[in-house]
């Protein structure tokens, strides 16, 4: 496959119930049907077997650079990280490559 890969890392906030977290997944799995250029979406939340790892996961693939981009600025995802991640996360790391 060739294309662009965003992979996306979060540690919530101390006091993140799972209702928070599931609500995140639930926002962040209808932007496939949403956004075009997504071409694989995947999210969820860590599975508890390493320590130290982060608590949550989204990898997205896309089929070049401009989706990746269209899709970042996107309102519909926007408003997911503005109303949903954004009050709860405590830390983020990602990363953008081509594949």
């Amino acid at each position: 496959m060739s294309g662009f890969r965003h992979v996306v890392l979060f540690r919530w906030a101390e006091g993140t119930t799972t209702g928070q977290q599931e609500e995140v997944a639930a926002r962040l799995g209808e932007l496939p049907g949403v956004i075009e250029g997504i071409r694989e979406y995947s999210v969820g939340a860590d599975a508890g077997v390493n320590p130290g790892a982060y608590d949550f996961a989204v990898v997205a693939d896309f089929a070049g650079r401009d989706a990746y981009l269209a899709y970042r600025d996107h309102p519909a995802h926007r408003a997911v990280v503005e109303e949903y991640i954004t009050p709860i996360v405590a830390e983020r790391a990602s990363i953008q490559y081509e594949v």
